[in-house]
């Protein structure tokens, strides 16, 4: 059976076309997209002009794909950008009508479970861990252990949306930087109360941002893994870096993408705020996220 997911990210869009046969999986086609769904006004909920017809026109390339494979199911799901859009479900009419493509407007708890079953299916929660997936318009936290969730929430502080409030000088100044740190202390307090009552030891950032800091840390390790342990005092001397450098710099940096250049700083400053928060004995990358989370729901539902 050949199978379909569809993450539509603030950022980015994600297609993966697996093949299954008697519960193994075997990746046929990975493709991203960077949309940009939520470029220049995220915060007043809109879907400009010229991002909704990028989002549109990949989602009809998609199809084209996913035909080509003779898709027997398929699951596409859209997250912060579209369901806080004014014309979101404009987005998702025209989404069926023009590529025929059915979107599941998801909340960000359902994201949230969906992100937990990506990074479990690492094997890598081998105790009481705190995930976490900066998107674009929102940010997950999962805590839980590798049998179930304890805890889990989602906040409308992803990379774009602190960017696009807040980051106005180049470097980040320290009025930016503190005025950033206030926002998220005010909107996740509940957060710190569940780490203190659930003590999570494991820290795990789900790909995105993530992957940018691995590939800072460790330029010469290209291989491929579905996780990998991230050294805490690395961390925190290229996140040093990233605080200080200009855009300029970032985007003459080879590991990091075009898309992550300024929302990289985002990541950084709201990483860094859990960790102090947190002070975790292991720091991991987990390469799965939300759309391998889909695929392996998907395929244990059969």
């Amino acid at each position: 059976m050949i199978v379909a997911v569809i993450d539509l990210g603030t950022n980015t869009f994600h297609l993966i076309i697996a093949a299954v046969d008697a519960g193994l999986m075997r990746i046929l086609h990975k493709e991203t997209v960077a949309v940009q769904l939520g470029r220049n006004r995220i915060n007043e909920n809109i879907i400009t002009g010229e991002a909704f017809t990028q989002g549109i026109d990949t989602l009809v390339c998609f199809r084209e794909l996913m035909d080509s494979y003779g898709i027997v199911k398929v699951r596409a799901v859209a997250t912060s950008a579209i369901r806080n859009a004014l014309n979101g479900q404009q987005f998702v009419s025209e989404a069926a009508a023009k590529a025929g493509i059915h979107l599941e407007v998801i909340s960000g708890l359902i994201e949230a479970e969906l992100i937990y079953a990506g990074v479990r299916a690492t094997g890598i929660i081998d105790a009481t861990a705190l995930t976490i997936d900066i998107g674009g318009g929102s940010t997950e936290f999962i805590i839980g252990n590798n049998q179930k969730i304890l805890w889990k929430n989602s906040y409308d502080i992803g990379a774009a949306r602190l960017q696009q409030a807040f980051f106005r000088s180049d470097p980040i100044s320290a009025d930016d930087h503190l005025a950033i740190l206030r926002h998220i202390e005010s909107v996740t307090s509940d957060l710190e109360k569940a780490c203190e009552e659930h003590r999570p030891r494991l820290m795990i950032g789900s790909a995105g941002a993530f992957e940018t800091f691995a590939a800072l840390l460790y330029p010469e390790d290209t291989s491929p893994a579905a996780a990998k342990e991230l050294d805490m005092g690395r961390f925190r001397s290229v996140s040093q870096w990233l605080m200080t450098s200009t855009h300029q710099e970032r985007a003459n940096t080879k590991e990091i993408i075009p898309l992550r250049v300024d929302m990289i700083v985002m990541a950084t400053i709201l990483t860094n705020y859990v960790i102090d928060m947190v002070k975790p004995d292991r720091f991991y990358l987990s390469a799965y996220d939300m759309k391998m989370g889909m695929l392996y729901t998907m395929i244990d539902g059969n």
